[in-house]
């Protein structure tokens, strides 16, 4: 099978979940996230990468901030959010001092 694409050829993937378990919120941002990783991944200009590749971090911090299960227990104190999204941050730290690239192509 060949992998390649045309130019401007369009792709759909469906993404099979249960949205009843997301609010519409969620669902948005699920969409908008969609969207910004084909962008990073497809322009050619400098300045879009950067800058997109930055917003697509930031959403992905809001999509731990805002999953369900930080809010499960809402009688709980403990920040989980905000635990996940530093143990996140560190291993992506650490990937990046290590060289450690991740590759599914493999």
């Amino acid at each position: 099978m060949n992998n390649e694409f045309a130019l401007g050829e369009k792709l759909q993937i469906d993404i099979d979940f249960p949205a009843d378990e997301l609010s519409p919120a969620q669902k948005r941002l699920l969409k908008t996230l969609s969207t910004m990783l084909v962008h990073v991944m497809s322009t050619d200009e400098e300045a879009e990468f950067f800058e997109g590749s930055a917003e697509l971090m930031r959403m992905c911090a809001a999509v731990i901030k805002q999953s369900n299960f930080p809010k499960g227990g809402t009688r709980s104190r403990i920040p989980y959010g905000d635990q996940a999204l530093e143990y996140s941050i560190d291993s992506v730290t650490d990937c990046m001092m290590h060289q450690k690239v991740v590759s599914y192509d493999q």
